[in-house]
């Protein structure tokens, strides 16, 4: 069984995984979930990726080895930064930005203020108070009842300090996985398509931007998958070496 670390992407906290979460423990697998600095209730109190960074970093050292590190949406940024951390033996993009040695989050998004989101000005951005607005580009798979009382008043402030902190993208020491999310308006699947291409395995769902909202279970068994799939490369591995 895997050890996964979980983190949320933007105007998140960890409560996102929940269901996933819950879903991995029942086949045996265990399960941290981390709540980011750079997200929060009170924008001056908020961290930049450095922040987030020594908060991953962190966790896994208290973790140990053979961590299975996944990372939603913008968080693809500080997934990337530990592409050679000797603790993490698999990493996952969940529709996450993929950047390139040198490249901020900034870059790789565009740059470009969508309609759901409204910038704030203490430095931080925050999702539209019109729930189906948000829902439509990030959930729009998610009944909108539940999501109008269940999930939307759950968004956080997200900092914009970390926005332009360009990525040292280290040269990758484990494998990857990148799951694209094909019904996606947040970012373009064509977009994900594109990022995947440094993947080593590509995994496709039929879900929005959030899939640990519309198909949890669907996305915990990929993620066991994933975990299975390294088990056997272990294995292979070992007994290559023992030969």
């Amino acid at each position: 069984m895997a050890c996964f670390l979980l983190i949320h992407g933007g105007f998140c906290r960890g409560w996102v995984w929940a269901e996933t979460a819950d879903a991995l423990q029942e086949e045996g697998h265990r399960v941290e979930v981390i709540d980011l600095p750079s997200c929060g209730a009170e924008g001056d109190r908020l961290g930049d990726l450095a922040a987030d960074v020594a908060a991953v970093r962190g966790a896994l050292e208290r973790i140990g080895v053979h961590v299975v590190l996944v990372a939603h949406s913008s968080s693809g940024v500080l997934l990337t930064e530990f592409a050679d951390h000797p603790s993490v033996r698999h990493s996952v993009y969940l529709a996450a930005f993929w950047p390139q040695q040198g490249q901020s989050f900034a870059d790789v998004s565009g740059d470009q203020i969508p309609d759901w989101m409204v910038l704030r000005n203490d430095g931080t951005a925050q999702v539209s108070p019109d729930p189906e607005v948000v829902r439509q580009a990030l959930s729009a798979d998610v009944d909108a009842e539940r999501f109008a009382a269940e999930v939307h008043p759950r968004y956080v402030l997200q900092s914009l300090a970390g926005a332009a902190s360009p990525s040292t993208a280290p040269k990758p020491a484990h494998p990857t996985t990148y799951i694209i999310c094909e019904q996606d308006r947040a970012v373009p699947p064509q977009a994900q398509e594109a990022m995947s291409a440094g993947a080593d395995h590509v995994v496709r769902l039929q879900s929005s931007h959030s899939p640990f909202l519309s198909m949890p279970k669907q996305l915990a068994s990929v993620l066991d998958s994933i975990a299975a799939r390294n088990d056997r490369g272990a294995t292979l591995e070992a007994g290559g070496a023992n030969s």
